[in-house]
């Protein structure tokens, strides 16, 4: 048997990890999109360097595009097996892979346009109606449910509590007389979530496939993410007249940001500021996690008692229509928006981004985690001047980063996800899902916990087991 590791490897995106039996069997963990890789992201993302007829199960973690986002290209490439995923995690599925497909075929139709003479016609990694077939190969399953999805093969979901719905995958394959045990973290979340439950534990493997995203970071050292989002909307829309743009994800991080305002609204907090959120699939996705509220932690729940929309307050507003996006960027009074996508790689945050950096009064917020090549990262790490639809600006907006908010577990939260493994049973685990030095830290965190053989997988390399 053997592990093949096809992204998400020594960097954060595209999850894709390949189980192969010697029985010929193929079990493909996530597909997950290539996103702020610069000059590489398109080829990454056209070629699988794998056959997607072959594959026979996809097991699916969570609904993030990073790990379900190239799933139609995989369908539409020739894969016709079973997709299996919580129910949760196909309902965010929908409308991300909807959302990316309508994207990709807009972007083709603008490049189109301006092509030169010769040049071949830009093509989308895939359109709707390969969505469309990639939802009909969906099955859902339970968290503690055990079902058999090939002939020797079991399988197993647990809460991994980084988003609605989404799962750590334990596999159980029976080979040549041996079982083998093989479980895929998926991105672990936080045992203090805003909103969800914690990580659940989950039983003894032989191997384990684990993300190290946040592997040298300690999410605890900084303040917490209300006290920090209200002082910055305070200086900067009540005190300096300008706007706090947010760049965050319409799926979980835009929920937890209002779910943040919400609670500073209910104890007369907030200040009485307009709250934007300009992203059509962001009220979806906030649609969606209202029909899973059992998923919630308790405190949530506690909370739901007395307020039944949690994401829900007076001065916030919902755009959708491109003409009232727009009309944002003329407007000159203080305001929050919050828009999609959170590493300002794509999206209608880079147009606010582009009318409001160089506004000394306005502020730039990150509240997740930002790929180092990507928009956001750039302005993260303090570049001074950046480039924005093929122009330069000067970065005069204040810049500011929350990593509190991160739905990822810091490296404490993960050692405790692993620590229900004895290290003299499990034979290896592999990092997957962090920067290279970043790996190399969580690496060692482990070492000196005791657990001897933690590799870090390069791309496309093979592990034998």
């Amino acid at each position: 048997m053997q592990i093949q590791f096809f992204g998400a490897a020594r960097t954060v995106t595209g999850s894709k990890h390949l189980i192969q039996t010697n029985q010929g069997i193929q079990i493909l963990l996530d597909c997950g999109l290539f996103q702020g890789m610069g000059k590489y992201t398109d080829s990454l993302n056209e070629d699988f360097d794998f056959l997607p007829a072959e594959i026979d199960i996809l097991l699916l973690s969570h609904a993030h595009i990073d790990h379900c986002g190239l799933l139609p290209r995989l369908v539409a490439n020739g894969f016709k097996g079973t997709i299996y995923c919580t129910a949760a995690t196909m309902d965010l599925a929908r409308i991300l892979m909807l959302d990316s497909a309508g994207i990709q075929e807009q972007d083709a139709l603008y490049l189109n346009k301006h092509i030169r003479p010769g040049e071949p016609l830009h093509e989308p990694l895939y359109k709707e109606e390969d969505v469309i077939q990639t939802l009909g190969l969906m099955k859902l399953i339970e968290y503690d449910e055990v079902l058999q999805i090939a002939e020797n093969v079991q399988v197993r979901f647990t809460d991994a509590g980084h988003l609605v719905g989404s799962a750590a995958i334990h596999l159980e394959i029976e080979e040549d007389g041996k079982v083998y045990k093989i479980s895929f973290s998926g991105d672990v979340g936080r045992y203090d979530d805003l909103l969800l439950s914690p990580p659940a534990v989950f039983p003894p493997c032989d191997y384990l496939i684990m993300e190290s995203t946040y592997g040298n970071s300690l999410h605890k050292d900084i303040e917490p993410f209300e006290e920090a989002i209200l002082e910055i909307i305070q200086d900067t829309c009540v005190r300096r007249g300008g706007k706090v743009i947010i760049p965050a994800f319409s799926v979980g991080r835009t929920q937890e940001v209002l779910f943040a305002l919400n609670n500073l609204y209910n104890q007369g907090k907030l200040p009485d500021v307009p709250v934007i959120v300009d992203s059509p699939l962001a009220l979806e996705a906030t649609q969606v996690l209202d029909k899973h509220t059992n998923l919630y932690n308790a405190k949530v729940k506690h909370i739901l008692r007395n307020d039944q929309d949690i994401f829900q307050f007076p001065g916030l507003r919902f755009v959708q229509h491109r003409q009232e996006s727009m009309a944002l960027n003329t407007n000159p009074d203080p305001m929050v928006i919050i828009s999609s996508s959170g590493m300002a790689e794509a999206g209608r945050v880079r147009h606010h981004i582009r009318n409001n950096i160089s506004n000394a009064n306005s502020t730039i917020l990150m509240v997740g985690y930002c790929e180092t090549h990507s928009l956001a990262g750039r302005l993260k790490a303090g570049e001074k001047q950046v480039e924005i639809f093929n122009e330069f600006y000067n970065v005069l907006a204040e810049v500011r980063s929350i990593s509190s908010m991160s739905a990822h577990g810091d490296y404490q939260d993960l050692m405790r996800f692993v620590s229900c493994q004895k290290p003299d049973t499990l034979k290896a685990i592999y990092l997957v899902h962090g920067e290279y030095e970043t790996q190399q830290a969580f690496q060692k965190h482990l070492h000196e916990a005791g657990y001897k053989n933690v590799e870090i997988p390069a791309f496309k390399e093979i592990v034998k087991i």
